[in-house]
């Protein structure tokens, strides 16, 4: 099952393990792909979990450096991108799921909150992303990088087009996670453990606003990445979360 497809949007998906699904998405913000989970990432959580999970990963659509293709959504970017989440699950004829996602992961996470609160029974939002006030074009910033490769080897997706995407994508909700507010999270019911970091892309304000507005959170102990020797005990943090919120 290499390949998830729905009209003109493929998306390129791995499985390893077996037991209850865990969807994770990889970090390095657009261009979040699976391979980079292996190799950028503090813990390579499909390797992790496979003992105990069903884990089921992806490339992020239109990814540089992934599998994944489809359209640039202008309009709805971050549910173009959690429709691609759900159908995944759908294909799979998975209804209920937990998910652990890094960076980018935190706000697609809360857009899965948003969108499927039924079906997303626990999540982890590792080194989660945010909007950060004093630097506020630092996602948009994507046009640079992400953008302008894929506009290179995508001839029928303009820079134009990118600039719309990406200005709808982080600048006109430019506050907190992006895609919900903090009304939602203060009457959100899933549980939540956040790991937070605290360099640009990932604020450690904002992961910390979220855990003391979610009625059912945790956190891990701050730093846990460094000196990484802390890993593995953040690590046996999210499978005890886990492990916890795991339907019988």
């Amino acid at each position: 099952m290499p390949f998830y497809e729905k009209g003109p949007v493929r998306i390129y998906c791995e499985e390893a393990g077996s037991g209850f699904p865990l969807l994770i998405i990889p970090g390095g913000g657009l261009n979040s792909t699976i391979a980079g989970r292996a190799t950028t990432h503090p813990f390579n959580a499909m390797a992790e979990f496979k003992d105990r999970y069903r884990c089921i990963s992806m490339d992020l659509r239109n990814a540089n450096g992934g599998q994944s293709s489809g359209p640039l959504e202008i309009d709805r970017p971050w549910d173009a991108y959690t429709d691609d989440q759900l159908g995944l699950m759908d294909h799979l004829g998975i209804e209920k799921f937990m998910v652990l996602g890094y960076c980018i992961g935190g706000p697609f996470i809360w857009n899965l909150l948003k969108r499927a609160p039924g079906r997303v029974v626990a999540a982890v939002l590792t080194q989660p992303s945010g909007h950060r006030p004093e630097m506020p074009d630092q996602f948009y910033n994507n046009m640079k990088g992400w953008g302008s490769a894929l506009s290179a080897h995508r001839t029928e997706i303009t820079m134009a087009t990118v600039d719309a995407f990406l200005k709808k994508m982080y600048l006109a909700n430019a506050d907190f996670v992006f895609t919900v507010t903090r009304d939602f999270v203060r009457a959100c019911q899933t549980p939540i453990l956040v790991l937070p970091d605290d360099i640009p892309p990932h604020p450690y304000a904002v992961a910390m606003e979220s855990v003391m507005l979610a009625p059912r959170s945790e956190v891990s102990l701050f730093p846990w990445k460094e000196p990484t020797e802390r890993i593995p005990v953040a690590v046996r943090q999210v499978r005890s979360f886990l492990r916890a919120h795991q339907p019988v």
